[in-house]
């Protein structure tokens, strides 16, 4: 599960130790050469943002150096897959705009990965990246196909659980944890039939109005805050 190391000294001291850091972001305003020196060495990607950057994302406060753990840099789909853990699959989600803040919330709740079996054009994945407050220098985002993914999760042994109004039980009745792909699909469509019939689980959101469905955001929010819960709870 992804995680934070907070504070130049922690930061620096893990590295020193050899601990495991996926990548590191700095302020650009402060002095950080010997850091900068220690990630060169390790050949682990720095980062540089402002300070109001870093006391965004920092989980204890206004700090000069963050590291990201547990969240290796995957390349490829068979990257992700061998890493294991938390991957979203957005199945069919064209509009740019919700794509850049499904990936942010999937990065937020601490996912692993996520999957795209749609095709973007340049213009459309910078879109997607300013959405999504870039996102993706933190999780991998991969784009592929639908066949790619279903036998790639089949070959390492993921669980498939898609979001659909054809579930019977709520998402907090089901197991989120281990190696598991989220699925949720576009507003319009739902989620594909070849992604559904190879679902392991499928499970529903609980409505009392009169509208057909939530939009994409708030499904994928309330599924990723139930993944983080049962992660954190049961130390997965």
């Amino acid at each position: 599960m992804a995680g934070q190391i907070t504070g130049l000294d922690d930061v620096m001291k893990a590295l020193e130790q050899g601990v495991a850091i996926d990548r590191v972001l700095v302020d650009r305003d402060h002095d950080t050469t010997a850091l900068r020196a220690l990630c060169e060495a390790a050949e682990i990607p720095l980062e540089e943002g402002s300070t109001n950057d870093l006391w965004r994302m920092s989980a204890d406060g206004a700090q000069v150096a963050l590291a990201l753990t547990g969240r290796p840099q995957s390349e490829s789909l068979e990257e992700v897959m061998t890493a294991g853990g938390c991957v979203w699959l957005f199945d069919g989600v064209e509009y740019s705009t919700n794509l850049g803040f499904a990936i942010r919330t999937a990065e937020v709740s601490g996912a692993d990965a996520v999957l795209l079996n749609v095709s973007k054009t340049h213009e459309e994945r910078r879109t997607i990246r300013r959405a999504s407050m870039r996102a993706d220098r933190f999780i991998p985002v991969i784009y592929t196909s639908t066949d790619d993914i279903l036998e790639a999760a089949k070959a390492h042994g993921f669980r498939i659980v898609v979001a659909e109004d054809v579930g019977e039980k709520g998402p907090w009745d089901e197991d989120l944890t281990g190696d598991v792909i989220l699925v949720v699909g576009a507003e319009r469509e739902g989620v594909s039939q070849p992604v559904l019939e190879a679902a392991d689980a499928v499970v529903k959101l609980p409505m009392d109005g009169f509208v057909p469905s939530y939009n994409l955001q708030v499904a994928v929010s309330v599924l990723a805050v139930e993944a983080l819960r049962q992660r954190e709870s049961r130390g997965k």
